[in-house]
């Protein structure tokens, strides 16, 4: 489908009027651009989002939470819009992108969060709760397994292997940026169409990802999966922290039963499905998922 290709904001002057603000936090050697709401004194929550995300992708929960008493802040993650793109592969291995999210906390003045991630940012949520138990708080995951029920499942499953085609071909030395950047990132767009409900991106919104996705490029993007391929595991594998995983049944790229496997990583985990949601359901059922993390982080 083609969109009007406007040059909208993709700052928190997307949300005026609803008490956020952009800021940019040096952290891990980088800068990253952070949208921010809630008494700076309140709890701390941090938002993470995938690909081809960016901090807009958490509008509502963000909102909802500052609303609720909490201090709310959304990264756009290294390589993602108006963050900082550092080069080569390695600078998107699991380590630095936890490593960014650990001093985003430290730029807030705490010890630590409550952490929550979808897609992508969902891998980099397990792997700081594993990594630096003592960061996080309280975990909240939106449809993506644990990192080693994800590796046990691709090697055992020849249907997830074939779900997960895109991460074999983010593999490829440049064919993939080619394929995701030409007519003006269109891929991108049915990326998004392909892996949501109907109506769940208008127009609107889909002109606000194309400008978010302009800033930077795909080629970071592709990245962060090469960089996924590179990284050194845990040395834990157990999550400590209360896990709430809330998951989309409709996901076409990731099977249902990941979700299942990934409570018996955690010692105290709760499994939420949403039946007819998308791999996008935290847009498919706002109201649900944000009531639901509402009553797990508080």
């Amino acid at each position: 489908m083609m969109y009007t290709k406007t040059n909208p904001t993709t700052d928190a002057s997307l949300l005026a009027g609803h008490g956020v603000e952009s800021t940019y936090r040096e952290v891990n050697g980088i800068q990253l651009h952070v949208v921010a709401a809630g008494d700076p004194g309140a709890p701390l929550v941090v938002l993470l989002h995938g690909h081809p995300d960016f901090w807009y992708g958490w509008r509502s929960q963000l909102i909802s939470l500052a609303e609720a008493g909490f201090r709310v802040v959304v990264p756009d993650q290294r390589g993602c819009n108006l963050s900082e793109a550092p080069d080569g592969i390695d600078a998107y291995r699991q380590s630095e992108l936890s490593a960014d999210v650990r001093e985003l906390i430290h730029s807030e003045g705490r010890e630590s969060a409550h952490v929550v991630g979808h897609d992508f940012g969902g891998f980099v949520a397990w792997n700081l709760a594993l990594r630096e138990p003592s960061m996080v708080d309280r975990l909240g995951i939106l449809n993506v397994p644990h990192p080693t029920v994800y590796r046990n499942t691709l090697r055992a499953s020849p249907q997830q292997i074939v779900r997960s085609w895109y991460v074999w071909f983010y593999q490829l030395p440049k064919l993939p940026e080619w394929a995701l950047s030409r007519n003006d990132m269109e891929n991108m767009v049915d990326s998004l169409e392909i892996t949501s409900n109907p109506d769940t991106f208008d127009e609107e919104t889909i002109d606000r990802y194309l400008a978010a996705w302009r800033h930077t490029g795909v080629g970071p993007r592709v990245n962060w999966y090469r960089g996924f391929r590179r990284s050194e595991r845990p040395s834990r594998d157990t999550v400590t922290q209360p896990t709430l995983i809330c998951w989309g049944e409709d996901d076409i790229a990731l099977l249902p039963s990941m979700a299942e496997k990934s409570v018996e990583h955690c010692e105290n985990g709760r499994l939420r499905m949403f039946p007819g949601a998308s791999h996008w359901v935290q847009h498919d059922e706002r109201e649900e998922v944000t009531e639901a993390l509402l009553r797990h982080l508080s």
